[in-house]
């Protein structure tokens, strides 16, 4: 890493696009608990977890492969690289949901194939999702359009664990719903109080306003 660059997880990249503030809880407030969700992603990952590395079709395989880029200041580690013929890597991120379209999963295989790229030299033109429910791969092309999406969350991530600042749950229920730190976030606790703040310098101008 370059000295001026605080390094930022890959894991933390798909933390902050899911959601800023579960991003700050994790990664500076150290706060992790576990959900069917977290668990169930657990035991995908026993396997790829083992490091074991093996000749599999005539293609090489290694499993939880450290990663890093000094360039964009990024550390952590790849589910699963498949190395092509002719060297080319081929990241494959793992995860425990059924088959869909997430861009919260898509940007943390960016952030592989950043790093995959600096370390090989060479460049990575796509990677994979493997759904540990359907036990398919989706296969994800990095675009222009997402390689800028991910650098721009690396510098906010990197911002916002510079800052020490805790960001505002975000307002999306769903989200909420299906997140491990629901009970240490009270988005809804949260939300309240902002309302009641706004509220309170609302009733303060008004007022101050009619000279009271």
């Amino acid at each position: 890493m370059t000295e001026d660059l605080t390094p930022v997880l890959l894991s933390a990249l798909q933390h902050y696009s899911y959601c800023p503030r579960q991003c700050a809880l994790i990664h500076q407030e150290q706060t992790f608990e576990d959900n069917v969700h977290t668990v169930r992603g657990h035991l995908a990952h026993e396997r790829v977890d083992s490091g074991a590395s093996a000749m599999e079709y005539g293609v090489q395989v290694e499993r939880s492969l450290p990663l890093y880029s000094r360039r964009y200041g990024l550390t952590g580690r790849a589910d699963v690289v498949e190395f092509l013929v002719d060297g080319t890597p081929y990241p494959i991120e793992y995860k425990q949901g059924k088959r869909q379209k997430k861009v919260h999963d898509e940007v943390q295989l960016v952030g592989q194939a950043l790093c995959l790229e600096e370390m090989t030299g060479k460049t990575v033109p796509e990677g994979a999702i493997f759904h540990h429910k359907s036990r398919r791969r989706r296969v994800v092309a990095i675009t222009p359009e997402l390689r800028e999406y991910a650098i721009r969350l690396i510098g906010d991530v990197r911002a916002m664990l510079g800052s020490g600042h805790l960001p505002p749950p975000v307002q999306d229920r769903s989200l909420c719903q299906a997140c491990s730190l629901l009970e240490s976030c009270q988005p809804e606790l949260v939300g309240n109080g902002a309302r009641i703040r706004r509220l309170h310098a609302a009733l303060f101008e008004a007022n101050e306003g009619d000279g009271l």
